[in-house]
């Protein structure tokens, strides 16, 4: 089995194809073989700190030719599904980077940064500037009964110092103070995995990511074949013990598994 065998990729980013600034190895060379053998690709990401340009020229200086159309964050994602339901211009606290406040803005809803602003919805996203005073926010605003969006749930972030705290961990503290529970755009939601199937037009796409209950379990619970690469954070031991709603169809040492000549592992 190959990337042949599908008529598109879905691809996570972070720990698939970089860590941090990083390439992961093979990443480039296997992007490369699925190009000039005419696979397409759309890169799905759960971070939304950045702007699906930032993350096509990203990949672009790894050696892959990216476009914006080819990327898909959980910032777009939430800003689509809060502009589905709200009025034009309804104000949005965001909580996140200026990436996530403009992909809200292009929504065409209006951004705010104080629960004093009356948001009628809260998107909060990863950023390395996140602190205190910001979660204070999203907790005044969500006990006034502001709908609460959150980009992902990822609970660590892959670094090239090592995992270190994702947008999930800051989630857990706004949970924790106020019992309320987030909407969620980013994979394993159903929205994430519709949103990336549509945008890459296949009708037997391959997912492929590093972590089981974000990229695996969302393309298990879409009918998708899902391929656990082992560069990122989770290991083939994880796959065993994993449930049966996360566990990978194929195991992949590297993207270039993906290749004709590639040797991915069946597994489930």
């Amino acid at each position: 089995m190959s990337a042949l065998d599908f008529d598109g990729v879905l691809l996570d980013l972070d720990g698939c194809v970089y860590t941090g600034r990083t390439a992961v190895p093979g990443a480039a060379p296997a992007l490369n073989g699925l190009a000039d053998a005419g696979v397409p690709v759309v890169f799905l990401t759960n971070n939304a700190s950045r702007s699906a340009r930032q993350v096509a020229d990203h990949i672009t200086e790894l050696g892959v030719d990216a476009r914006p159309e080819q990327v898909l964050t959980s910032g777009i994602v939430a800003a689509r599904e809060l502009a589905r339901t709200m009025p034009a211009g309804a104000p949005v606290l965001v909580v996140g980077s200026e990436a996530l406040a403009d992909q809200v803005r292009d929504a065409g809803l209006s951004v705010v940064t104080r629960a004093a602003d009356d948001p009628v919805a809260v998107v909060q996203g990863h950023s390395p500037d996140t602190g205190w005073r910001q979660l204070a926010e999203i907790c005044t605003a969500v006990r006034a009964g502001a709908e609460w969006w959150a980009t992902n749930l990822d609970r660590t972030f892959p670094t090239e110092a090592g995992l270190l705290p994702g947008n999930g961990s800051f989630v857990r503290v706004v949970q924790e103070t106020t019992g309320a529970t987030p909407q969620v755009a980013g994979k394993p939601a159903a929205s994430m995995m519709r949103a990336g199937t549509d945008l890459l037009g296949a009708a037997r796409p391959l997912m492929v990511g590093d972590r089981l209950e974000t990229d695996i379990a969302g393309a298990r619970a879409a009918g998708i074949t899902a391929g656990l690469v082992l560069t990122g954070v989770h290991r083939e031991e994880d796959a065993l013990a994993a449930p049966a709603e996360e566990r990978p169809h194929v195991l992949l040492d590297s993207l270039l598994d993906l290749l004709p000549n590639g040797v991915p592992r069946r597994f489930a």
